[in-house]
């Protein structure tokens, strides 16, 4: 008896204690409420300048957010319709990347069968006005919101179009579509019986897309099948569960969220009847494969129903949901984190606990944990998904980041293509001499930008043997040896870096004529990862790396 009252007193001290912590936090959180509000009115009241109320807010709940992790953000009214965009996939509009540019805002890619390409707008073209209303001035966002309306509204547009002889203002006359952003870029068959499909985000259509993707290449025979995340940032969680069960049997347990406290946890089954639960199955991933691409590539590994291949994919294991907010606003917020099937957590960086200054660091190796497969392999949490082959992917080298960043390749292609009325197909489309001799001529050497790295660490290295007291006749006549024999030439760089400029050029000539299907296509062609996945599926080594006899 003196125990369950010690035990009753117990609960009730826990309790009051419980209850003071609680009214502890509400005034604090009412406090600091009251403090903003009259700071927030002072400012107003007596700053020498105006202030804009509705910039100065947003900024401070951005400044308060970003403390937090990057994926909890408001969404204010005028930015649901692209979010809503980027979830659903759809949108009214006319169906086109744009993106400003020197010249103004221009057309990037129309997609393939939208308003846009039927119209005959092509990439490079710049808008002038949208009905009647110039856009001088406007940035890529105004002039989206200006393209984007009710499906079967009219639309005209002036365009300017380079590389035309003649008049190259254009009048345009479209109607609004629905539009709907394809998940799936490319289907078919990246080597004999094995079947590619290229998935780039996870919205509401990629479960239907990617499952008559591969209904298709079965039936045309596909003996073993890619599934290409690579780039792919993620999206809906439910999305992604819904691909998992076209491979794996119904009911499967492939993902745990668990948020705050015990009650918030939520484990998600596969729910529908699997297409093949058997086909041999390679999943690609790079850095920058992240969320839901991490779950569908992470939950095939964990169950030993897929190798994975590539590159260690980003590491986000933060899942987030939104709320509704006064005044038509949303807040997206983190609410919990997830666990895919052997128990592990592939976040990378913990947010909550920062350095100092404020920055964050992804989890060291050394602090990682070994989790087991369902057939016993060894796999790691704590920092994305390590393949089970990987691919070392070459950087970038500076010369092809120039010409790719200040659109030299992209400009280059819609001349071509304005010169040309046709090309052979992806499969056969090489840059010869001639293109690329082109491609070398159509460069304005005065117009080049280069990132001069070499150039500016010798002259720093100058100036450091100046102070250093090394400065004398001889050491300044090995600077300048030095320094000529870094210094640019167009021409040669050009030449020596062919090899990596060439998939660039060919895969930005190949979008005007068969789009991003086309450009896959190419690509495919020298592809280290699919031709080792192509390898690996045909093999015995599959098996081997899977674990299975």
């Amino acid at each position: 008896m003196k125990k369950l009252t010690l035990l009753a007193a117990l609960i009730v001290i826990l309790s009051v204690l419980a209850s003071a912590a609680t009214r502890s936090k509400k005034n604090d959180i009412s406090r600091n409420l009251d403090i903003f509000n009259a700071l927030y009115k002072e400012l107003q009241t007596f700053y020498v300048d105006s202030i804009d109320a509705e910039k100065s807010i947003n900024t401070a709940i951005a400044a308060m957010l970003n403390d937090i992790d990057p994926y909890t953000e408001y969404i204010s009214v005028k930015e649901q319709d692209k979010f809503r965009s980027m979830t659903t996939g759809e949108y009214g509009g006319i169906g086109s990347i744009i993106q400003q540019s020197d010249e103004g805002v221009i057309i990037v890619e129309p997609y393939e069968g939208s308003p846009a390409q039927t119209a005959g707008l092509r990439p490079g073209d710049i808008f002038l006005e949208i009905d009647g209303d110039s856009v001088n001035g406007l940035t890529s966002d105004r002039v989206s919101e200006k393209l984007k309306g009710q499906s079967g509204s009219t639309l005209r547009l002036k365009m300017k179009r380079p590389w035309t002889k003649g008049d190259s203002i254009i009048d345009f006359e479209l109607k609004r579509a629905k539009i709907q952003i394809p998940s799936v870029t490319y289907v078919g068959m990246a080597r004999p019986g094995i079947g590619y499909v290229n998935l780039n985000t996870f919205s509401e259509k990629s479960y239907s897309e990617v499952r008559d993707g591969v209904e298709r290449l079965i039936k045309d025979g596909a003996k073993g099948l890619i599934l290409d995340l690579r780039g792919n940032g993620g999206g809906l969680v439910e999305s992604a569960v819904e691909i998992l069960g076209l491979f794996l049997p119904k009911g499967t347990a492939v993902l745990t969220t668990r948020g705050k406290g015990v009650l918030n946890e939520k484990v998600y089954k596969t729910s529908t009847k699997p297409i093949d639960t058997k086909i041999p199955l390679a999943v690609l991933v790079d850095g920058s494969s992240a969320s839901a691409s991490e779950i569908v590539a992470g939950a095939l590994q964990d169950l030993d129903r897929a190798v994975v291949i590539g590159g260690r994919s980003y590491g986000k294991g933060l899942v987030q949901s939104t709320r509704e907010l006064p005044y038509d606003g949303l807040l997206k917020v983190t609410i919990a984190k997830y666990y895919i099937p052997s128990g592990r957590l592939i976040q990378a960086i913990d947010y909550s606990h920062r350095n100092p200054d404020g920055s964050v660091a992804r989890i060291p190796d050394s602090l990682t944990n070994v989790f087991k497969t369902a057939g016993g392999r060894e796999v790691r949490d704590g920092g994305g998904i390590t393949p089970d082959v990987k691919i070392e992917y070459p950087e970038v080298n500076r010369m092809t980041y120039n010409v790719v960043r200040d659109n030299w390749a992209f400009d280059f292609a819609n001349k071509y293509a304005m010169e040309h009325d046709s090309i052979p197909s992806p499969e056969k489309f090489e840059i010869t001499d001639d293109i690329y001799a082109q491609f070398k001529g159509f460069i304005d050497p005065k117009k080049f930008n280069y990132d001069k790295v070499c150039e500016n660490a010798v002259n720093q290295l100058r100036e450091i043997a100046k102070v250093e007291g090394y400065m004398n006749d001889s050491t300044s006549a090995e600077f300048d040896r030095l320094a000529a024999l870094l210094k640019h030439d167009l021409d040669r760089d050009l030449d020596i870096n062919r090899k990596n400029l060439t998939p660039y050029i060919a895969e930005e000539i190949l979008m005007r004529y068969y789009f991003k299907r086309g450009a896959t296509a190419y690509s495919l062609r020298d592809d280290e990862a699919v031709d080792s996945a192509a390898s690996i599926l045909t093999t015995p080594r599959l098996g081997e790396i899977l674990g299975k006899k």
